[in-house]
């Protein structure tokens, strides 16, 4: 282990990895990224194809971040007003907005007056659970990775549709497979095949989590 230096007095109350990429949230709510730069994906508007030490990351003008998370060449942060925004890769839509590639932070459409409360990765697409306790995703979703019943890439926020009355507690997101609990306990995973309901499933499937938890 390396001492990753990110400031004098500084410490780090978060960190998130991409393939070849770290960002790190500091106990000022400001936020740093370093390792390789291609697409952008260190957020910090250069130009460099890689950076050997921490650099700060504009969120905006007061700006703080809450959670950072990072997916293969992507990074999004949860900003303190609970807006979202993404930089990096996006051939796949996973910035959740209309541009190839951006190397500063992006905001995210999440919906009128809608705000995001956490937010998760995979391999090349995003989610969040926004503050109505709705469950958003975005990106790639060739496996249907998205939950939303097609195979087709989405550059902007789609909703998830689970059962009626019920919201998505937390989320984790695999390569390409998203799982969530949900507020009546159950678990719904949707995605490649792994998942064990045979082929991938491209809307959530209800698992049995006493088939998969010994």
């Amino acid at each position: 282990p390396q001492t990753a230096y990110i400031g004098s007095g500084k410490t780090a109350i978060a960190v998130s990895l991409g393939s070849m990429h770290t960002c790190a949230i500091l106990n000022d709510g400001s936020l740093k990224c370093w390792g390789i730069n291609t697409n952008g994906r260190l957020g910090t508007g250069s130009g460099a194809s890689w950076v050997a030490s921490p650099q700060t990351v504009n969120l905006g003008s007061g700006r703080t971040a809450i959670s950072v998370i990072s997916g293969e060449s992507h990074s999004c942060a949860l900003l303190d007003n609970g807006s979202v925004k993404c930089w990096g890769a996006n051939n796949y839509g996973q910035l959740g907005v209309s541009v190839s590639q951006t190397s500063t932070p992006l905001l995210v459409d999440l919906g009128p007056g809608r705000t995001a409360t956490s937010i998760y990765s995979g391999y090349s697409h995003t989610c969040a659970i926004l503050d109505d306790s709705s469950l958003k995703c975005w990106g790639q979703n060739n496996n249907g990775q998205l939950g939303i019943g097609t195979t087709t890439n989405q550059n902007s926020p789609q909703l998830i549709d689970f059962e009626v009355g019920r919201t998505a507690t937390s989320v984790i997101l695999g390569g390409y497979s998203t799982c969530a609990f949900l507020d009546d306990g159950n678990l719904k995973c949707w995605g490649r095949s792994y998942l064990g309901t045979g082929s991938y499933q491209s809307l959530p499937q209800t698992i049995d989590i006493y088939k998969i938890i010994p």
